[in-house]
C-alpha cells in the first residue's frame, strides 16, 4: 500500500466527495452479502482493524490529560506477522482530538469504544444504496449519512446515543490523527474519518436528517479494490460488551477461515496482549482474567463452543498461556457463508476483467 505523504492529513488540502455516483464493480461486490438477512452482516477489513486505536478507556484518558485538559500524543508499540509469517515491529502514534468545551477551552479526547461503534455503523451505512461512493481509480471511498441514521442504527444494536454524543464522537474521529509505522517506516497518517463535512450546531438541531459526508481511510478503499475484506456477523459483533471480545471475534473471522466441527484455533496470551492494546493492567493475572472473561462472552455469543488453556511456566512462574478454541456451529455456518461469498466475488471480478468492463 502506498505511503501517505506529509505528517498529518490535516495539513493537506481537503478533498470533496464526487457529486455523482461512480460505477464501480468493486463497490457493488463489497455491498453484496451472502446472508438470509443482509442487515445482520457487514465487512471486516483486517489491514485497517488490526491497528490498535480504540483501546483508550475513560480512566486512561483522564490520566493522559494535563490539568489544562490537553494531552500529548500517545504511542503504542506492537508486533504483527506478515504474509510470510515474519514478525515485524509496528507502532501507532495517536494524536488526540482537541474539542472546544462550553467554557471556550479545548479538551483532548482519544478514540474509544463509542467511536468504534460509530465506525461500524458508518461502514454498514456505506454499503447501503445511495449512501456510499467508491472511486476505484483514485482509491477513495465516501459515506453519506445523517445523525438520525446513526442514532437509529445504534438503537437497533442496543447502543443508543443522544445526538450531541454522536456529534462529539464524529469530531473525535475526524480530528484525532493516527500515524502508523511498520518496521520503523511510516506507512499511514490520517484521521479515522477524513475530509468530514459537517453542518453547524444550530442547523443539526433543527434537522437531524441533514446529510453529512466523510472519506473513509485508504485501507478500506484499498481493500475494496483488491477484495481484501470478509463478511461477518455485524449484529453479533455489536452485541459484544467487552472490547477484548470484539478483538478476538474479528481475529477469528479473519484467521479461523477454515472453521469446522473437527478443528480448533489457538493463540498465545503474549500475542493478544501486545497486538490488542487492551491488556494494559499492571498485573498479568488481571490481564489473564480479562482474556477468560472475553472467552466466556464468546461462548455466550455462540462464537465458540468451548475452550481450554495451557500455562507455560518457568519454574513456578507463568510466562505465557496457550488458549485453544472450538468453534460454535453458528460461527462455522457464518464462516462457510463468508468463504462462499469471497469465492463468488473472486469469480465475478475475473469475469469482469475477461469482459473488459
Amino acid at each position: 500500500m502506498a505511503k501517505r505523504k506529509n505528517e498529518g492529513e490535516n495539513r493537506l488540502p481537503s478533498k470533496t466527495a464526487p457529486k455523482e455516483p461512480i460505477k464501480s464493480v468493486q463497490f457493488d461486490l463489497f455491498s453484496q452479502f451472502l446472508a438470509k438477512d443482509p442487515s445482520e452482516v457487514s465487512n471486516t477489513v483486517e489491514y485497517w482493524e488490526r491497528i490498535p486505536k480504540y483501546f483508550f478507556s475513560t480512566e486512561q484518558q483522564n490520566k493522559l490529560r494535563e490539568p489544562s485538559g490537553l494531552a500529548q500524543s500517545y504511542t503504542y508499540e506492537y508486533k504483527l506477522r506478515n504474509n510470510a509469517g515474519q514478525e515485524l515491529p509496528y507502532k501507532v502514534r495517536v494524536q488526540p482530538a482537541l474539542i472546544q468545551q462550553p467554557d471556550g477551552k479545548d479538551k483532548a479526547f482519544f478514540p474509544s469504544k463509542t467511536e468504534e461503534n460509530i465506525e461500524e455503523v458508518l461502514k454498514k451505512i456505506f454499503t447501503e444504496q445511495n449512501h456510499g461512493i467508491h472511486d476505484p481509480k483514485n482509491v477513495e471511498s465516501w459515506v453519506r449519512f445523517s445523525y438520525a441514521m446513526i442514532r437509529k442504527e445504534l438503537y437497533r444494536m442496543g447502543r443508543g446515543l443522544r445526538y450531541d454524543q454522536i456529534k462529539h464522537s464524529l469530531e473525535v474521529m475526524s480530528k484525532c490523527i493516527l500515524t502508523v509505522y511498520e518496521d520503523g517506516r511510516e506507512i499511514f497518517t490520517g484521521a479515522i474519518l477524513q475530509d468530514y463535512c459537517s453542518i453547524d450546531r444550530s442547523k443539526y438541531l433543527e434537522d437531524s436528517d441533514a446529510m453529512h459526508v466523510a472519506r473513509l481511510p485508504v485501507f478500506i478503499s484499498h481493500a475494496i479494490n483488491t477484495l481484501q475484506y470478509r463478511q461477518y456477523n455485524y449484529v453479533r459483533f455489536m452485541e459484544c460488551n467487552e472490547q477484548l471480545t470484539r478483538f478476538l471475534y474479528k481475529r477469528l473471522i479473519n484467521r479461523f477461515v477454515n472453521a469446522n466441527y473437527t478443528n480448533d484455533y489457538h493463540f498465545m496470551f503474549s500475542d493478544i496482549q501486545q497486538a490488542s492494546g487492551l491488556l494494559q493492567q499492571a498485573r498479568d493475572n488481571d490481564n489473564r482474567r480479562k482474556v477468560l472473561e472475553a472467552l466466556e462472552e464468546l461462548k455466550r455469543r455462540r462464537v465458540i463452543y468451548e475452550y481450554s488453556k495451557e500455562d507455560r511456566r518457568e519454574g513456578r512462574k507463568v510466562v505465557d498461556t496457550k488458549y485453544t478454541l472450538k468453534p460454535h456451529v453458528d460461527f462455522v455456518a457464518e464462516q462457510k457463508a463468508a468463504n462462499k461469498r469471497a469465492q463468488n466475488h473472486l469469480e465475478a471480478q475475473k469475469d469482469t476483467l475477461l469482459l473488459g468492463r
